[in-house]
Order: structure tokens, then sequence, then C-alpha cells
């Protein structure tokens, strides 16, 4: 049994799906994986059951009926972590712009120098981002720093995707209560992290844009970052954390 599971959640990620799990099962440490598939038409899923003949210890799957967003996948995943008793819970995306790698530097955060929450982060050495149009750098590494800005959390890169979170930080955030479902869903996590006095690290990591498979961002996503993040400061004013 290993105490760290690492989240995956998908939406049409056939092409990516079976190298991911394979990389993050040749790490020198063990790692267990739940991927959460929101209904893929692909049949990510279905590439999913297949490698558990192989992996039937360490993979798992959650299948959710419908695609409603990045943060309620997470979710459920999280409540399925702490229903399993895993002590170390990552987020990693499908696509290899996150290095598996990376995990154990993020495991060794939390697990060996008691950070609470290790964020793989593009922005903490300068920006160490791989293949990304300058526009789409600007607009993360500009909304990184809008977010300091607002909310007074000194973490370089709130948007990252590529966390491992103890338990503990999971138990005491209200998941029912967890708004945003798009980038602010990070932002939104660490946040409340941050406000309950939760030591949040950052590790440097390179990301690299996704080779295989269609980009989730959308115009939508980032209103909902943009806007949330007043909403969160605003409700800290009146909230006893």
């Amino acid at each position: 049994m290993s105490d760290a599971l690492v989240i995956i959640p998908t939406y049409n990620e056939v092409e990516n799906i079976e190298t991911i799990i394979r990389a993050v099962f040749s790490q020198d440490k063990s790692f267990h994986v739940l991927v959460v598939d929101d209904n893929s038409p692909d049949g990510t899923a279905k590439e999913v059951k297949s490698l558990q003949k192989a992996y039937a210890v360490q993979l798992h799957l959650l299948q959710r009926k419908q695609k409603d967003g990045l943060g309620a996948a997470y979710i459920a995943g999280f409540k399925w972590a702490l229903e399993h008793a895993y002590n170390y819970v990552f987020e990693m995306d499908a696509d290899f712009s996150h290095n598996p790698d990376d995990l154990i530097k993020l495991y060794n955060a939390c697990a060996v120098h008691n950070a609470d929450i290790a964020v793989g982060s593009r922005y903490v050495k300068g920006i160490t981002v791989v293949n990304w149009p300058l526009s789409r750098i600007l607009l993360s590494y500009g909304a990184s720093r809008y977010v300091r800005l607002i909310t007074g959390m000194q973490v370089k890169d709130s948007t990252a995707g590529f966390v491992c979170y103890k338990k503990n930080v999971l138990e005491s955030i209200n998941l029912d209560k967890v708004k945003f479902v798009g980038y602010a869903f990070q932002i939104e996590m660490k946040f409340k992290a941050h406000k309950k006095g939760f030591k949040i690290v950052e590790i440097p990591v390179i990301f690299k844009d996704r080779i295989k498979g269609k980009s989730k961002m959308s115009g939508s996503i980032i209103f909902e970052a943009i806007f949330g993040v007043i909403s969160l400061k605003l409700k800290s004013l009146i909230t006893k954390y």
C-alpha cells in the first residue's frame, strides 16, 4: 500500500493516458494513481480499465457522468483519496506538461521537509515554461502577480495545477464549499489553505506545453479566475478560518 495518490483528471486524453500512467509507476517511489474521467467520448476510461489488468493494486478509476469542470473532478478525487486514507494527495495533468519525475520532489517537500502543500512552480525561479506562446506566458504570469496583489498570498504560481497536499489540509477544508471549477479552483484551494495557516512551499519545475491532445483553456475559465479572486478576498474579510 502506497501512502501517496496521484489524481489525474481526464477528458479526451486517450493519446496520453497510458504513457503518463506508466511514467508515474516507473518512479523509484511507489505512487498509486486515480484517474478521474469525465465521461470522455474518446475511450479514455476504457484504456484505463485495460491497464488495470496489469496494475490491479496501484491503478484506480473514478468515472463521472459528465464534464463539469476541473475543480469538480479534483474534489471528487480528493474525497476518494480521504476515504482510502492516503497521506499525500497529488494533482497532476495527463498531458506531460507536469513531469512525473518531479513527483518525488513534491513528495519529499511534504514528507521529509514538513511542508503542508508543495506547489510545482513555474515562476519561483524566473519563468520556467517551454513551448508556450508569449501571450499565454504573459497571461499566466500576470494572473499570478494579480493574485498576490489582491489576496496578499505570497505564492508565485497560484494557478499551478501540479501540487501535493498533506491529508490534514484536505480534511480541514470544507470541500463541498469550494466554489470554483476552472483555474480559479487552484487559487481557491491554495488561498483557503493559506488562510488556515498551512505551510505552502514552491518547488521549481519546468512546465512543457502538451504535445498530444487539446487544451481545455477557455475564455470563461479566465473570466472566472479574474473575478473569482476578488470574490475570494472579499469573502475572506468576513469569514473565520
